[in-house]
């Protein structure tokens, strides 16, 4: 896997990680209409790490031990300072919330695992508190119908394979973001991908990725006074 992109050497400041890290700065300035128009969403939605939750390398860029300078920031030992993508922790706080009750897995290829937990366990997700401590991003993809963490170096579809048998989840109920293109492979099990640029996961690539499963689907939305229909029936 060719590693040539390189993370931002730019100093972080506390009050500019909080918003780049999901505060409502971050969070859509109305519903998304994905949200509201009723028709189907994924039941689950599959990130990658690398590129795609987050801006850089975990086994390059990230040089253990780490500690948080925030709930939204952490520095490591040459002092180099982590966050998710600016967007990425408001998306996984409405993602998991009542209001969407999709499930999250994440299906990475990074070497270094037990690090990768650690980043997840270490950042916070803004306005989602657990005991009066902001809720740790690993807890929405580990708790309350979570679709667990496949981290290590391995074909995506050996992910996805482990993925559908721990959550019961087909393939083609599935929404996958990653930032590179081999791993499109997952598509030839029933899987909808949808490549990210080089802002990661953020609003726009959402709703587009949600369209592009919808159509996938067959997915017609509702005309006036009707109902929609889909491959597999109406609703």
């Amino acid at each position: 896997m060719a590693k040539a992109k390189k993370l931002s050497k730019a100093p972080i400041s506390d009050t500019a990680s909080t918003n780049s890290a999901g505060s409502s700065s971050s969070a859509p300035t109305t519903t998304p209409s994905w949200l509201t128009d009723s028709l189907p969403l994924p039941a689950l939605i599959v990130l990658d790490l690398d590129y795609t939750l987050w801006p850089f390398y975990s086994d390059i860029h990230i040089s253990p031990p780490i500690r948080s300078l925030s709930p939204f920031v952490l520095s490591d030992r040459n002092g180099e300072h982590f966050s998710l993508f600016p967007d990425a922790p408001a998306i996984l706080r409405l993602l998991s919330s009542p209001q969407c009750n999709i499930r999250l897995a994440v299906a990475s290829k990074s070497p270094v695992g037990d690090l990768c937990r650690e980043v997840l366990k270490s950042l916070r997700l803004p306005e989602t508190e657990i005991r009066g401590q902001p809720k740790k991003v690993i807890d929405v993809f580990t708790t309350g119908g979570g679709g667990g963490l496949e981290i290590y170096e391995s074909s995506k579809l050996r992910h996805f394979e482990v993925i559908a048998k721990r959550t019961g989840v087909r393939y083609e109920d599935m929404l996958f973001f990653d930032d590179e293109r081999p791993n499109f492979e997952v598509e030839s099990v029933g899987v909808t991908m949808k490549l990210v640029g080089r802002q990661g996961l953020c609003w726009e690539e959402l709703e587009k990725g949600i369209q592009l499963w919808r159509e996938r689907k067959g997915i017609v939305p509702a005309t006036a006074g009707g109902s929609g229909s889909y491959a597999g029936g109406r609703w």
